[in-house]
């Protein structure tokens, strides 16, 4: 974690929420559902774009306090294979904003020494689209700080579908032993196979579910719902999810310490009989 000064201003709010984290058990990884920017819109009296507008605004701040805290990958869904079903004006208009936040949050990116990772069916998209996203994977290549993912035309069904389909194909083809397949197999097929699972799962707007999202890898992660709408979602409400995150106790289908304690070592079980 960087400087406090580098996070947040001496008395603010959000030095307050900063000085209660515990650097070593920060999330190496988070991924958001960027919910609420329709909604947001619809309560001001305003068009959905202008939702999305101010969801950009989020992102950047969201994505430069990740930054800022050194954790290592955030993944956002921006735009799921469901979002084609939403009227052709606003599916052109979110692209267009897409476009235009690659263009305008290039330079933040390099400040920050992120390093910019589409995944999804990214082949699909519109070629002006694909051009944008190429343009700012290669000029970030180099970075080494956080990655920032974008999920683009994503789907957890179809990502999963498609590495079953594949180790099908390729063991019908001897190229893979079907014994060989097992969960390492497939965490090696995924969009995410460079980066570990997520830790942590923010969702806002008050939605209660994935929403087809990383269907694999959130297994084990922890979830955080929060009914603020993405477009509010302020640095102070990252923080806020992170320190729900460190308290909890993460068991991934074990025990804890205290509650192993309450049973009796199987070796132990002899020592009155």
């Amino acid at each position: 974690m960087r400087d406090l000064d580098d996070i947040a201003e001496p008395g603010s709010p959000e030095r307050a929420l900063v000085e209660r984290l515990d650097p070593s058990r920060l999330p190496d990884h988070v991924a958001i559902i960027m919910d609420g920017n329709g909604r947001w819109a619809n309560a001001r009296h305003l068009p959905r774009v202008e939702g999305h507008r101010a969801g950009i605004r989020a992102v950047r701040q969201t994505v430069e306090t990740i930054a800022r805290l050194e954790i290592g990958t955030v993944t956002l869904y921006a735009f799921s294979t469901e979002n084609w079903k939403r009227p052709r004006n606003e599916v052109v208009t979110l692209m267009g904003l897409l476009k235009q936040y690659l263009r305008s949050e290039l330079n933040t990116m390099l400040d920050n020494n992120l390093r910019f990772v589409p995944i999804g069916r990214v082949d699909q998209l519109d070629p002006s689209v694909r051009k944008e996203l190429e343009r700012t994977v290669e000029a970030t290549a180099h970075c080494t700080g956080s990655i920032i993912q974008i999920a683009l035309n994503y789907s957890g069904r179809q990502e999963i579908t498609s590495i079953v389909r594949r180790a099908a194909t390729d063991a019908r083809a001897g190229l893979v032993d079907p014994d060989a397949i097992d969960e390492a197999w497939i965490s090696r097929h995924l969009f995410t196979a460079n980066v570990p699972d997520p830790d942590l799962l923010i969702r806002t707007s008050g939605e209660q579910r994935i929403s087809n999202f990383l269907l694999w890898q959130l297994a084990y992660s922890e979830i955080y719902f929060t009914s603020v709408l993405w477009p509010d979602f302020s640095k102070i409400e990252l923080l806020n999810a992170l320190l729900d995150y460190q308290r909890r106790e993460r068991r991934f289908g074990g025990l804890s310490d205290e509650d192993q304690s309450l049973f009796t070592a199987p070796g132990d079980l002899s020592a009155g009989s």
